[in-house]
């Protein structure tokens, strides 16, 4: 386990924003249903983006990184007749991939590590053994499922997780009869879906949005891309945003404002509090520098991963934020609401954590403090972004979670003129 301590010290400069993490999960599992050759880049090899190239590997691909891109040969995938994958701790790579193993008839067994054992899977209980599907699942990881996937109208519940929702989109197109989603609630992270869509368009597969869901047409092809390219990552990038807002300027570069990343609106929330945001469409750049930050209340039902770091925004702002609609955090790597609260009480902040949310007091300055990391790679990084305003030295534990999405957070966060220095103990 490490510990990063930080050295309260203002940010500014400019750094290159890793490719999303969102899209690259999605192109590695198109490129591997496209049965061909594909070459995906730029690369980031994350902890949750290996868990889904090792599952690839398990089902037969040869995955290979040259020169910053990856080269997936799938050929050979799904003709395995029962296999085990080890999904990490990466919910990406278990709720996408499950359902397509089993649209292939592959009887399956699906692990995890630490958090995401106890991750919701009931979703899938429910739903799968409608269409064909045998499940075998005790409320925790392994999950193991038997048998091949029909197709039908699959009534979803969408205020769970987008990730069921996306994990049947992808499979539902190999079928060999039309398929409906319908969403039987208010849909969740909708802009995740939208990355789906256009990730599955991008490899050749038509998916038709309804009134009450998505209509998925029978025995379509992926096909293989041969140069994809993969824009930046706007949910990493809103910490370096964020850091400007409060101390910058800070640019980031390498981020579409016509991307379909729902994570984008924090580019908007930071203009409407007040911070001074400027973009450059030519270099694909962002700059944030300090303003007067107001705060608002915000629903952040659509933006749940943005919620760690706007937590840390609003307390440094005037006024009081409230953040709601959230209650789907407390099932995270972390409870989330639950680590934010803790963080930001230890740096004496006035929070308030309520079922759906969190009220937080803005303020000047934090108290230096000693805070858990809660093993989770967003709780790490909203605190690295909130010690540059406290009056002293912050520690912050399981500092090696970063890895799970953004590997080189403190080389970017010392590239910026910050002080971190990670001791393994």
């Amino acid at each position: 386990m490490s510990t990063a301590i930080i050295t309260p010290q203002r940010l500014s400069g400019s750094i290159d924003v890793p490719p999303s993490k969102s899209i690259m999960h999605r192109a590695i599992i198109c490129a591997l249903l496209a049965r061909s050759i594909s070459e995906i880049y730029p690369i980031d090899l994350s902890n949750d983006i290996m868990a889904t190239i090792n599952a690839a590997k398990s089902l037969g691909a040869f995955v290979n990184v040259v020169s910053n891109r990856l080269i997936i040969d799938s050929r050979n995938a799904f003709n395995s007749n029962y296999i085990t994958i080890n999904c990490k701790e990466s919910g990406s790579t278990l709720r996408f991939l499950l359902p397509i193993v089993s649209a292939f008839g592959i009887d399956a067994i699906f692990e995890g590590e630490n958090s995401l054992v106890s991750r919701p899977m009931g979703v899938y209980a429910q739903i799968l053994p409608i269409f064909g599907v045998k499940c075998r699942y005790s409320g925790k990881l392994p999950f193991a499922v038997s048998g091949k996937l029909k197709a039908g109208r699959f009534l979803v519940p969408a205020d769970v997780s987008s990730q069921f929702i996306t994990g049947l989109l992808l499979a539902l197109p190999l079928l060999q009869e039309d398929s409906e989603i319908i969403l039987t609630t208010a849909i969740a992270s909708l802009g995740y879906i939208n990355v789906t869509i256009k990730v599955m368009q991008d490899f050749g597969i038509k998916v038709i949005k309804t009134k009450t869901g998505f209509k998925i047409p029978k025995n379509q092809h992926y096909c293989a891309k041969k140069e994809y390219f993969v824009e930046g990552d706007w949910s990493q990038a809103a910490f370096f945003l964020v850091a400007g807002a409060i101390s910058g300027p800070v640019t980031v570069r390498g981020l579409s404002l016509k991307s379909c990343q729902g994570d984008k609106t924090i580019a908007r929330i930071l203009h409407r509090m007040g911070a001074k945001v400027s973009y450059n469409k030519e270099k694909c750049e962002i700059t944030v520098a300090p303003g007067r930050l107001l705060n608002f209340n915000i629903f952040a039902t659509q933006n749940p991963d943005l919620v760690p770091v706007l937590a840390v925004l609003g307390a440094c702002a005037e006024g009081t934020m409230r953040i709601f609609g959230v209650s789907r955090l407390r099932y995270k790597e972390s409870d989330r609401l639950c680590a934010i609260n803790d963080g930001l009480t230890k740096l004496g902040v006035n929070v308030t954590e309520v079922e759906d949310g969190l009220l937080i007091a803005g303020q000047k300055e934090f108290n230096k403090a000693n805070l858990s990391g809660f093993n989770d790679h967003r709780i790490v990084m909203a605190f690295s972004v909130a010690a540059i305003r406290a009056n002293g030295k912050t520690s912050i534990s399981e500092a090696e979670s970063i890895s799970k999405s953004y590997p080189s957070f403190f080389e970017d966060y010392n590239k910026l003129g910050g002080i971190v220095n990670v001791l393994d103990i």
